[in-house]
């Protein structure tokens, strides 16, 4: 990442599509500011929609009295990035594999498989008042972003 300096931004947002995508472009923004490459900024962003269209979607159904939380933290080493709705829970053992025969032709179901495919850690967190996704990216070596800055 830049610098050594931890930063934090937190905001609740209504349950809509505005706010997935403002979750989104954050997440651009942020990753960019920490130094993740070009290459690794729309895998960032990419798991970042997934996760918020999940909690607006699957979490709040659509709701406009529940809302979504969205955080985003730099450390020296990660960007961690977690994003809470007010639904009924997601029990993460119940979601179905994508990759079963069964699952291959389906439209959707495949959100949380990207996530984790993008991201370094994945932590989902249910409770009796919401679900809290955490996203982690790490630092891979030097600050990504440092090599083309070096040559």
């Amino acid at each position: 990442m830049a610098d050594s300096n931890s930063s934090r931004v937190s905001f609740t947002l209504d349950s809509s599509l505005d706010s997935v995508n403002k979750i989104e472009l954050t997440a651009e923004q942020v990753a960019q500011r920490a130094g993740f490459d070009e290459d690794t900024i729309p895998h960032i962003a990419m798991a970042v929609r997934e996760a918020a269209v999940n909690a607006v979607l699957h979490g709040n159904s659509y709701d406009t009295s529940k809302h979504i939380v969205a955080s985003f933290e730099t450390t020296s080493d990660s960007l961690i990035i977690r994003i809470a709705d007010q639904g009924p829970g997601l029990d993460p053992d119940t979601i179905p594999d994508p990759l079963a025969p069964e699952n291959l032709l389906k439209t959707s179901g495949r959100g949380i498989f990207l996530i984790r495919s993008f991201m370094d850690e994945v932590v989902i967190s249910p409770s009796q008042t919401g679900t809290e996704i955490k996203l982690v990216k790490h630092v891979h070596g030097p600050a990504e972003g440092a090599k083309e800055a070096s040559q």
